[in-house]
């Protein structure tokens, strides 16, 4: 297939996940990514390892976020390097970073200056914290933006301490924002001839992941009150959350909770129930929580789904692919080839009706070094 990126040139100067992130996703909509990386060790996400395991010398982490891209090494303090390097900015549509706010300036690759070489770059810098104040120059890391965001403070119940998603989110959707402001700079460069300077913090990317209930303390004053029971949402009332039943668990989301009562047998006039203040919520949730633990999960999915209220059942990695959602969307692929071949999630955009075609594994370090078409 045509894919909308084809003939894109994208420098991927950027280390870990949020950069490199980015720089996939245009990857995987056709451009061609050269990822600039140090002689020797190389992005330090290389020598990561994703529960202990590596395959062909480099972390599994590495290849997931770094495949079908190619591999240049520069020594950005040697003379040579640093003029190719420059030379490849002259002929590159996209360059990606993820140095801490003044880093290049140090090495004539700041914005202003990489701009003067080639005015029609997009030209696309993440940081932790943004470019000035108290922790501009702090580790822009997932876990510790989570922490200073709020992030890990709103998850859990009521009683629970602080506890961090499990995943890098904060960095996902980082790049995902520089992905979208890159896609903009380059739709303006169609009608300006000119690129643009684009900045993603991992502070701003957690702040929006929090836009919904972070816009209701800054109107109404106050922070979100967690459930003590069944976590969820802290601003939706009951039912919304996950209850344990007598052999799993089960997701209930919004719906009418006069139903609700009556579908799963609660004692009491449903209406009476359903007209409790949000403030007694948790009453509601621990009414909830005593029925559905007397039955299976399917039993209440029997009951529930055809009665069309929200809810299902919460499934583990094994059981998510034994249901066959999975394989319906063909969601997972093989990357990579002989003994660099592995299998992970494609990316989840679709062109045309078509998903996009699996890419080769990640590169070695320094494999396109020298590039085709170098003299």
């Amino acid at each position: 297939m045509m894919l909308p990126l084809d003939g894109l040139v994208v420098l991927d100067l950027a280390q870990y996940l949020a950069g490199p992130s980015a720089a996939l996703r245009l990857a995987d909509l056709g451009a061609r990514v050269i990822k600039v990386e140090r002689p020797g060790s190389g992005d330090g996400s290389r020598q990561m390892r994703l529960r202990d395991r590596q395959l062909d010398g480099d972390s599994l982490l590495f290849h997931t976020i770094n495949r079908g891209k190619e591999s240049l090494t520069i020594d950005l303090r040697d003379p040579k390097d640093h003029a190719r390097l420059v030379d490849l900015i002259r002929h590159t549509d996209v360059l990606i970073h993820s140095f801490r706010p003044g880093a290049l300036e140090r090495y004539s690759l700041d914005y202003d200056t990489a701009a003067a070489i080639n005015p029609r770059l997009v030209y696309a810098h993440v940081t932790g914290y943004g470019e000035q104040g108290r922790w501009a120059q702090n580790p822009g890391q997932d876990l510790l933006v989570q922490a200073r965001t709020g992030l890990t403070w709103l998850n859990g119940r009521s009683d629970d301490p602080p506890a961090p998603m499990a995943l890098s989110v904060v960095d996902h959707l980082a790049g995902a924002l520089l992905v979208q402001g890159i896609l903009a700079c380059l739709f303006r460069r169609n009608t300006t001839d000119k690129g643009g300077l684009v900045q993603v913090s991992l502070l701003e990317a957690a702040m929006d992941l929090q836009f919904e209930v972070f816009t209701g303390y800054l109107n109404h004053g106050g922070t979100p009150h967690r459930s003590a029971v069944s976590a969820g949402h802290p601003d939706i009332g009951a039912p919304y959350g996950i209850y344990q039943t007598s052999d799993g668990w089960l997701a209930l989301a919004m719906g009418p909770l006069h139903q609700l009562v009556q579908l799963v047998g609660i004692p009491g006039d449903p209406m009476e129930i359903a007209g409790t203040p949000f403030t007694d919520r948790d009453d509601i949730k621990r009414r909830l929580a005593d029925v559905l633990i007397g039955r299976t999960t399917q039993e209440w999915t029997a009951i529930l789904e055809p009665a069309g209220y929200w809810c299902a059942e919460v499934l583990d990695w094994p059981a998510l692919e034994k249901s066959g959602a999975l394989d319906t969307l063909s969601v997972v692929v093989t990357c990579g080839e002989t003994d660099r071949t592995f299998r992970t999630t494609r990316s989840p955009v679709r062109i045309d009706g078509q998903p996009l075609p699996a890419t080769g594994a990640a590169p070695r370090l320094g494999a396109h070094s020298p590039l085709p078409g170098d003299a």
